[in-house]
């Protein structure tokens, strides 16, 4: 064999153990980049059980506070502990007392609150019987006046309610009604523009039933729709009232208005049954929120519904 043939055979030889060299880094780093996002995913849905256990747990004591409460009985009021607030707190505080182990406990911190679900008025009280309630369309009325939303939007709201409550009629099937709101931010289902529901969210709620708004807890926008003939200067006082002194009864209340005045317990009164559960979950810089409806119905406080949604905290 020649020196040029056997040159050629050399180059050919190390040109093909370069590309088998090539070849297998190329597939070990694959591996490598497989099994490191393997364990990336598989960490995250850890982390996502996690954390749905721990928004869990704290629903679960959100339930057991508001229980206690209920065997106490009375009125519901923004003195009572079901009020107060759960700052953010290191999560390891809540489960290790040993200072060791909440050093390494990660960085996970919970926060959370229960918010009275009838101190907002509650469209639900619009339509009873398939039939909507003047006195009921009467207040909405009043209290977009005093929010700034534009009256007849009552009147749509009301109809609205009153075509998805409708029971479905078996000799026209093909009718078609409107769909029934699962909550506010779906009220843009029967006509209300973005504008309005901006303006609504903090005072009117969705509810399953008819309940009434609870006096001692509700803002004086929410009393004007419960109590027909209220002004917002009579309901500002009762809200100054009853940071003082929470009322006990309906009558407590009753008291400071004018006695003209009909305050119907279907429609006001101070107690409650509906509860917002906000829970928080923050971990480094993702967060995960759980918002939940629960009721009190004895001898229970049973979930109506839950929601989650995750986010990333910026860093600005």
């Amino acid at each position: 064999m020649n020196r040029p043939t056997a040159r050629r055979q050399s180059g050919a030889a190390l040109l093909m153990a370069m590309i088998i060299v090539t070849l297998v880094s190329t597939l070990a780093a694959g591996m490598i980049w497989q099994q490191w996002r393997a364990v990336q995913v598989e960490a995250a849905e850890r982390a996502r059980v996690q954390s749905g256990w721990i928004l869990a747990g704290a629903l679960d004591w959100a339930r057991l506070i508001l229980r206690e409460d209920m065997k106490n009985g009375g009125a519901d009021h923004l003195g009572e502990p079901w009020a107060v607030p759960l700052a953010e707190a290191r999560l390891s505080t809540f489960l290790a007392a040993d200072k060791d182990n909440a050093e390494d406990a990660p960085e996970a911190f919970l926060s959370g609150s229960i918010t009275d679900a009838q101190s907002r008025y509650n469209l639900r009280n619009l339509v009873d019987a398939n039939k909507v309630k003047p006195e009921e369309l009467g207040g909405l009325k009043h209290l977009f006046q005093a929010i700034g939303v534009a009256p007849d939007l009552a009147d749509t709201i009301a109809n609205g309610m009153q075509s998805a409550l409708a029971p479905a009629d078996p000799n026209n099937r093909s009718a078609r009604t409107a769909l029934m709101p699962e909550s506010i931010d779906q009220l843009g289902w029967l006509g209300v523009d973005a504008d309005s529901l901006q303006r609504m969210t903090p005072y009117v709620v969705l509810l399953p039933i008819r309940t009434p708004v609870n006096l001692n807890t509700a803002s004086k926008e929410a009393m004007v729709a419960a109590v027909d003939g209220l002004d917002l200067g009579t309901a500002e006082r009762l809200v100054q009232t009853r940071q003082r002194q929470p009322f006990k009864t309906l009558q407590d209340a009753k008291a400071l208005m004018p006695a003209t005045l009909d305050v119907k317990p279907e429609r006001a009164n101070v107690s409650s049954s509906f509860f917002f559960v906000r829970g928080r979950l923050r971990l480094e810089d993702r967060v995960l929120e759980q918002s939940s409806l629960v009721e009190r119905r004895p001898p229970d406080v049973i979930p109506i519904w839950k929601q989650r949604e995750s986010s990333r905290e910026s860093s600005g």
